[in-house]
């Protein structure tokens, strides 16, 4: 093992400043919580780790990496990368990342896109569309590879924007579960990140200087729901700064006896103390 803090090949040149490293130490802290608090951890179990080459899920493929680095995760880990088909995607980055930095790893490529765009009429929103097929590849890689759990990128606040999307637009509330069980019943579904700001994951990956590569399908579409809810967001963190850590919270202390939903709480049988 090294002897320095670069325990791995994924942080050779990380920053030796004070605040990357209570950076690096908290974001290590609050996935291995998450890991821990929501049961992820099968012993010699075998993880897809799913790399767009967007700034979370480097963020989580390093995490997930050191905590294994360090026996804290005895899990093997399989990064994964679904080429989608998108014009100008740069196919050669993540290969060349992921054999530099000697992370175990598959490329994919199908070409989902041409189906999106032939099926969504022009300014329609594709994120629902393309989220299934990524999806469904990703479950059919995963047991290709005799991996148990399919594990995710996503982050506190897309967790806090998925809730709000679906109280504003689904009349529900419910948000991304940092664990599931696929319709299928043979894969978890897992969210390490789902304690982790997006900030942190923007700050990290920077540090880091990782060659990001930008989602140019939807996320160049403007007026999507889920833009609108983040602006809004925003707009409650600047006025009352820590807002989005209280949301967190809240999503992790739900009371079903002051909802209003008969079928969490028996409120038709709730009777007086004799």
């Amino acid at each position: 093992m090294l002897d320095t803090p670069e325990i791995h090949p994924l942080f050779h040149g990380a920053p030796t400043t004070p605040e990357f490293q209570k950076l690096r130490k908290r974001l290590v802290a609050q996935v291995r919580e998450a890991v821990e608090t929501y049961g992820m951890i099968d012993r010699g179990a075998r993880w897809l780790v799913c790399l767009s080459g967007g700034k979370d899920s480097y963020t989580l493929l390093s995490i997930l990496t050191e905590l294994k680095w360090r026996g804290l995760l005895p899990v093997d880990l399989l990064a994964c990368n679904l080429d989608q088909g998108q014009p100008g995607f740069p196919a050669t980055v993540l290969p060349e990342f992921l054999t530099r930095m000697g992370v175990p790893h598959r490329i994919e490529y199908q070409d989902t896109y041409s189906v999106v765009t032939s099926k969504i009429a022009p300014g329609g929103t594709m994120c629902s569309l393309c989220s299934r097929l990524r999806r469904g590849n990703l479950y059919r890689i995963a047991r290709e590879e005799g991996c148990s759990a399919v594990v995710l990128g996503h982050h506190r606040d897309d967790l806090l924007e998925t809730f709000f999307l679906n109280l504003f637009h689904g009349g529900r509330l419910a948000t991304m579960p940092p664990k599931l069980v696929n319709e299928d019943g043979d894969l978890f579904v897992y969210r390490p990140l789902a304690l982790v700001a997006e900030a942190d994951c923007e700050a990290f990956s920077t540090a880091m200087n990782y060659p990001i590569i930008p989602c140019d399908l939807c996320g160049s579409q403007e007026g999507l729901q889920r833009a609108q809810i983040k602006k809004l967001l925003d707009e409650w963190e600047v006025r009352t700064p820590g807002r989005r850590n209280i949301m967190a919270r809240a999503l992790m202390n739900v009371r079903p006896s002051h909802l209003a939903d008969p079928a969490l709480f028996d409120f038709a049988n709730l009777g007086l103390t004799p």
